[in-house]
This record gives structure tokens, C-alpha cells and sequence, in this order.
């Protein structure tokens, strides 16, 4: 006969032994605390790669950073009284920050945007309780950011004490991403190179102003759209959401980026599936531009160099667009991997960037004098 005897079950611990440093009591504690992976270099050179920052783990991704503070901060001064209405332009990210601080302060939100944005992003915005309104025409100079935001004024004024964030300009948006700086300063004990993505402005210029309090040799690397204005290059018509802009955000700190990178739609793809593929982790255009641009560091900074990439999305509002084989198709974004290299540039105003674009002479073309 076999002898078989099972372990004796232990008493299990009371409710209350259970709790840890994850349990939330409120909502707004669900941001922040993102956690950084490791992510081999895309093209596979053994023992390179950066450090991703996978912002897509809070709530609604990166943007519920400046939604909470920017709401908050107005609170503060009086600038939004109790329940007063908050109205603002968004392509999407900053619309769920928004909803969520609605949510937590009691607010109404109405949330302005343009046909790119994805019927999914509308639905699950209503379904938070915002209001989403959607232009039809854009702007014939400042495209859909201009014409969404000549429509917030034009809803203000319906609107008796309502509110406008305006992320492209509110220094609110950049104090709101200390928190993110401490983190990475805490999870990496040094940081060399920080790779952003560019559209306002804010975590690009919030997080590396608090980095550089530790590390004063941080350098900064900025990741746009190819057909974005922000860097000096000239305004066309954009598939990618989330980076790049028609209009000069105030929010963008020239003088604190080293180089900037200009990045198409195709590559952008490119990178994001080559992310899921391999690592699992990908996200939406903003990701995939900004791994493609690490990736590159990684391979060609000495080895030692650490290299931190912001991430700040995840996959699963993209599954119609970027994941999408029949979008992706019919936008001709399938092409095959992008070059080893970028093409360089010595000026924004040298030529125009087609393709993945890098250039070391950053310039702010509001000023006077600039092309």
C-alpha cells in the first residue's frame, strides 16, 4: 500500500493581513508608480537596449498625470469653482486624464476632437461621463488642433465659469510630471539619455527639468511626427495621433532638447508590431516612434550608456489602427523595416523630413529670424 500524506492547510490570514502597498482606497491613487522594462534593442544587436517607462499602466495612460494636477492646480487657486463645467481640446490620451479628474471632482467634461479620433476612444470617453464633441473642418492654418480649440472658445462662451485646461500652454502640464522623474530617477539610479515624444510638450520638458536636478548631463532627445511644425518643419497632414502638432505649443522647452528625431507613420508601425512581437509590450504611434528611436541610441551609444524611453500608452486603442491589418493596408503603412540609420539634417530648415529624420541643431521657429 502507498502511503500518502498531504500537507496540513495552514489557518489562512485575516483580511486585513492581506493589504499592501497596491491596495487603493481612491482613484486618483491608481497613477502614477509605473513600473520600466527592459527592451532589447528592435534589431536584435545582442546586449543593447533601453529602459521603457510603461506609462500605459496607469488608468487612462500618461495623460492622467496632467489631467489630475491641471484640475487640481485650478481648484486650488479658484480658478474652477465646485462643479464648474471643464472644457478642452483632445485627441484622445488627455481626454480619459479629464474624464478621470471629472469623475474624482465632480466636474461635467466636454472633450472637443477632430475624425481622427477612434470611434473606440468616443465611446469609452462617453461611457466615463464626458461630453465629446467632434469638429468637421479643420483649420486652413492651424489644421484640426486650431480648429478643435477655436471650438473650446466657442463653447465657453456658452458657458458661464467653465474651464479650459489648455494643455499646449498651461504650465500646470509640466509640474505635473515631477512624480514621473522621481520615479525613474528612483527605479534607475541614473539616466544619460531621455527619449520623448512630443505634442504639447509638457512630460518632455516637466520630466526632464526634474532629472536634470540629479543627473546635469542628462540629455535629451526629442521624438516628433514627419509633417509636424513643432521643430521648424513644415505642417502636413498627419495619420499619427498622440505626437507632433500644427500649432507652436508654449509648453515645448527648445533649449532643453540635444537632438530631435523626425519619425513616419510606416516606421512608427513597423516599431510598435516589432514591440509586441518580441517583447509583448507595445503601445500606440508615440510608442513605436520613440522605440525606434532608443532602439537606435542603444546601438550606437557606448555600452554603458543608460537610456530611458517614455511609453505613453498601451496597445488596445490602436487595434483598429496601428494592429490593423486591412487599416494598415490601406495607408500603405506595411512596408518592410526601416532603415539601419536615420537621415540627418543640419537645420530643421535644410529640407523637408519624409522618413525617420535626425537633427542635432534644435531650433524654436516662434522666434524671430527662424525659417
Amino acid at each position: 500500500m502507498i502511503d500518502v500524506t498531504f500537507p496540513r492547510l495552514t489557518r489562512r490570514p485575516a483580511p486585513s493581513q492581506l493589504i499592501s502597498s497596491s491596495t487603493c482606497h481612491h482613484l486618483d491613487q491608481l497613477v502614477g508608480n509605473t513600473p520600466v522594462l527592459w527592451t532589447s534593442d528592435l534589431t536584435g544587436t545582442p546586449d543593447r537596449g533601453f529602459w521603457a517607462k510603461l506609462e500605459g499602466h496607469n488608468p487612462g495612460g500618461i495623460k492622467d498625470r496632467p489631467g489630475l494636477h491641471l484640475i487640481q492646480q485650478a481648484r486650488d487657486r479658484g480658478d474652477l469653482a465646485d462643479g464648474a463645467p471643464i472644457v478642452e481640446s483632445t485627441s484622445g490620451t488627455l481626454g480619459l486624464g479629464l474624464a478621470l479628474a471629472g469623475m474624482i471632482y465632480h466636474h461635467p467634461v466636454t472633450l472637443v476632437t477632430d475624425p481622427g479620433m477612434e470611434p473606440s476612444m468616443r465611446n469609452l470617453l462617453a461611457a466615463y461621463g464626458a461630453r465629446v464633441e467632434v469638429v468637421d473642418t479643420p483649420h486652413p492654418a492651424g489644421g484640426w488642433q486650431q480648429a478643435r480649440r477655436d471650438r473650446v472658445t466657442e463653447l465657453l462662451g456658452h458657458q458661464p465659469g467653465g474651464f479650459c485646461p489648455d494643455q499646449y500652454n498651461n504650465r500646470d502640464n509640466v509640474d505635473a510630471y515631477q512624480n514621473l522623474a522621481l520615479e525613474l530617477a528612483a527605479q534607475l539610479g541614473r539616466v544619460d539619455v531621455l527619449v520623448c515624444s512630443v505634442g504639447t510638450g509638457g512630460h518632455s520638458a516637466g520630466t526632464a527639468r526634474v532629472l536634470r536636478e540629479f543627473f546635469p548631463d542628462l540629455r535629451l532627445v526629442g521624438v516628433d511626427a514627419c509633417g509636424s511644425t513643432i521643430f521648424g518643419q513644415p505642417a502636413r497632414t498627419r495619420l499619427m495621433r498622440g505626437l507632433g502638432s500644427s500649432i507652436h505649443p508654449r509648453n515645448v522647452d527648445y533649449p532643453a532638447f540635444d537632438e530631435v528625431h523626425w519619425v513616419a507613420a510606416t516606421e512608427a508601425v513597423w516599431a510598435c508590431r516589432r514591440l509586441a512581437a518580441a517583447h509583448y509590450v507595445s503601445g500606440g504611434w508615440s510608442v513605436g516612434a520613440v522605440a525606434m528611436v532608443a532602439s537606435w541610441l542603444a546601438r550606437t551609444e557606448p555600452a554603458d550608456t543608460r537610456i530611458a524611453a517614455v511609453f505613453p500608452d498601451g496597445p488596445h486603442r490602436y487595434a483598429e489602427t496601428v494592429y490593423s491589418d486591412d487599416y494598415c493596408h490601406r495607408h500603405g503603412l506595411l512596408g518592410g523595416p526601416p532603415a539601419p540609420h536615420p537621415d540627418r539634417l543640419s537645420h530643421p530648415g535644410e529640407g523637408e523630413a519624409t522618413r525617420w529624420t535626425r537633427c542635432t541643431h534644435v531650433i524654436d521657429p516662434t522666434l524671430r529670424g527662424t525659417p
